[in-house]
């Protein structure tokens, strides 16, 4: 048996948004999937991206993704790694291609001298939390995740100066 992590290229769009919906499938999030695989393209193989995106394939056969982006931290004066999302199809799980895909990023942190390596987990995702501690992950409950989008993100940026 083989595992093969790889950058994604151009040809793999189709791919990637494949496994961005079988995600959200996974996440009982599939009804906030707006994006479109033309969009992953633009924004993965754009002339300077800001986001990239590992494909791990087991014995020829794709088995599993990352999304990540460098992410600045101002007390440490670097930048970090965070990973938007990962994912193995359940298939593939038990052969050690999620910890691969991890172990990936975080050598892509120590060669670059950055700071950190960060990620979000659904709290009722158990599984995932305890894999993540198994690595030595540090599960912050004492932070929470901000999010403005839709109607909210619009409202603020409208709003007048000095409100």
């Amino acid at each position: 048996m083989s595992l093969t992590i790889r950058p994604a290229a151009p040809g793999d769009s189709a791919l990637i948004f494949s496994l961005v919906r079988e995600l959200a499938d996974y996440e009982k999030l599939s009804h906030e999937v707006t994006a479109t695989e033309q969009a992953i393209a633009a924004v993965l193989f754009a002339a300077e991206p800001r986001v990239f995106c590992d494909i791990a394939e087991w014995n020829g056969k794709p088995a599993g993704f990352t999304t990540w982006f460098l992410n600045f931290s101002s007390f440490r004066g670097r930048h970090g790694i965070f990973l938007e999302d990962i994912f193995v199809r359940p298939q593939f799980r038990k052969h050690g291609i999620g910890r691969a895909l991890l172990k990936r990023l975080a050598a892509r942190c120590v060669e670059g001298g950055y700071a950190r390596f960060e990620w979000a987990v659904l709290d009722w995702n158990a599984p995932a939390i305890a894999f993540y501690r198994s690595l030595g992950a540090d599960v912050m409950d004492d932070w929470r995740v901000c999010r403005l989008s839709g109607q909210a993100l619009a409202t603020l940026a409208r709003e007048e100066a000095g409100r």
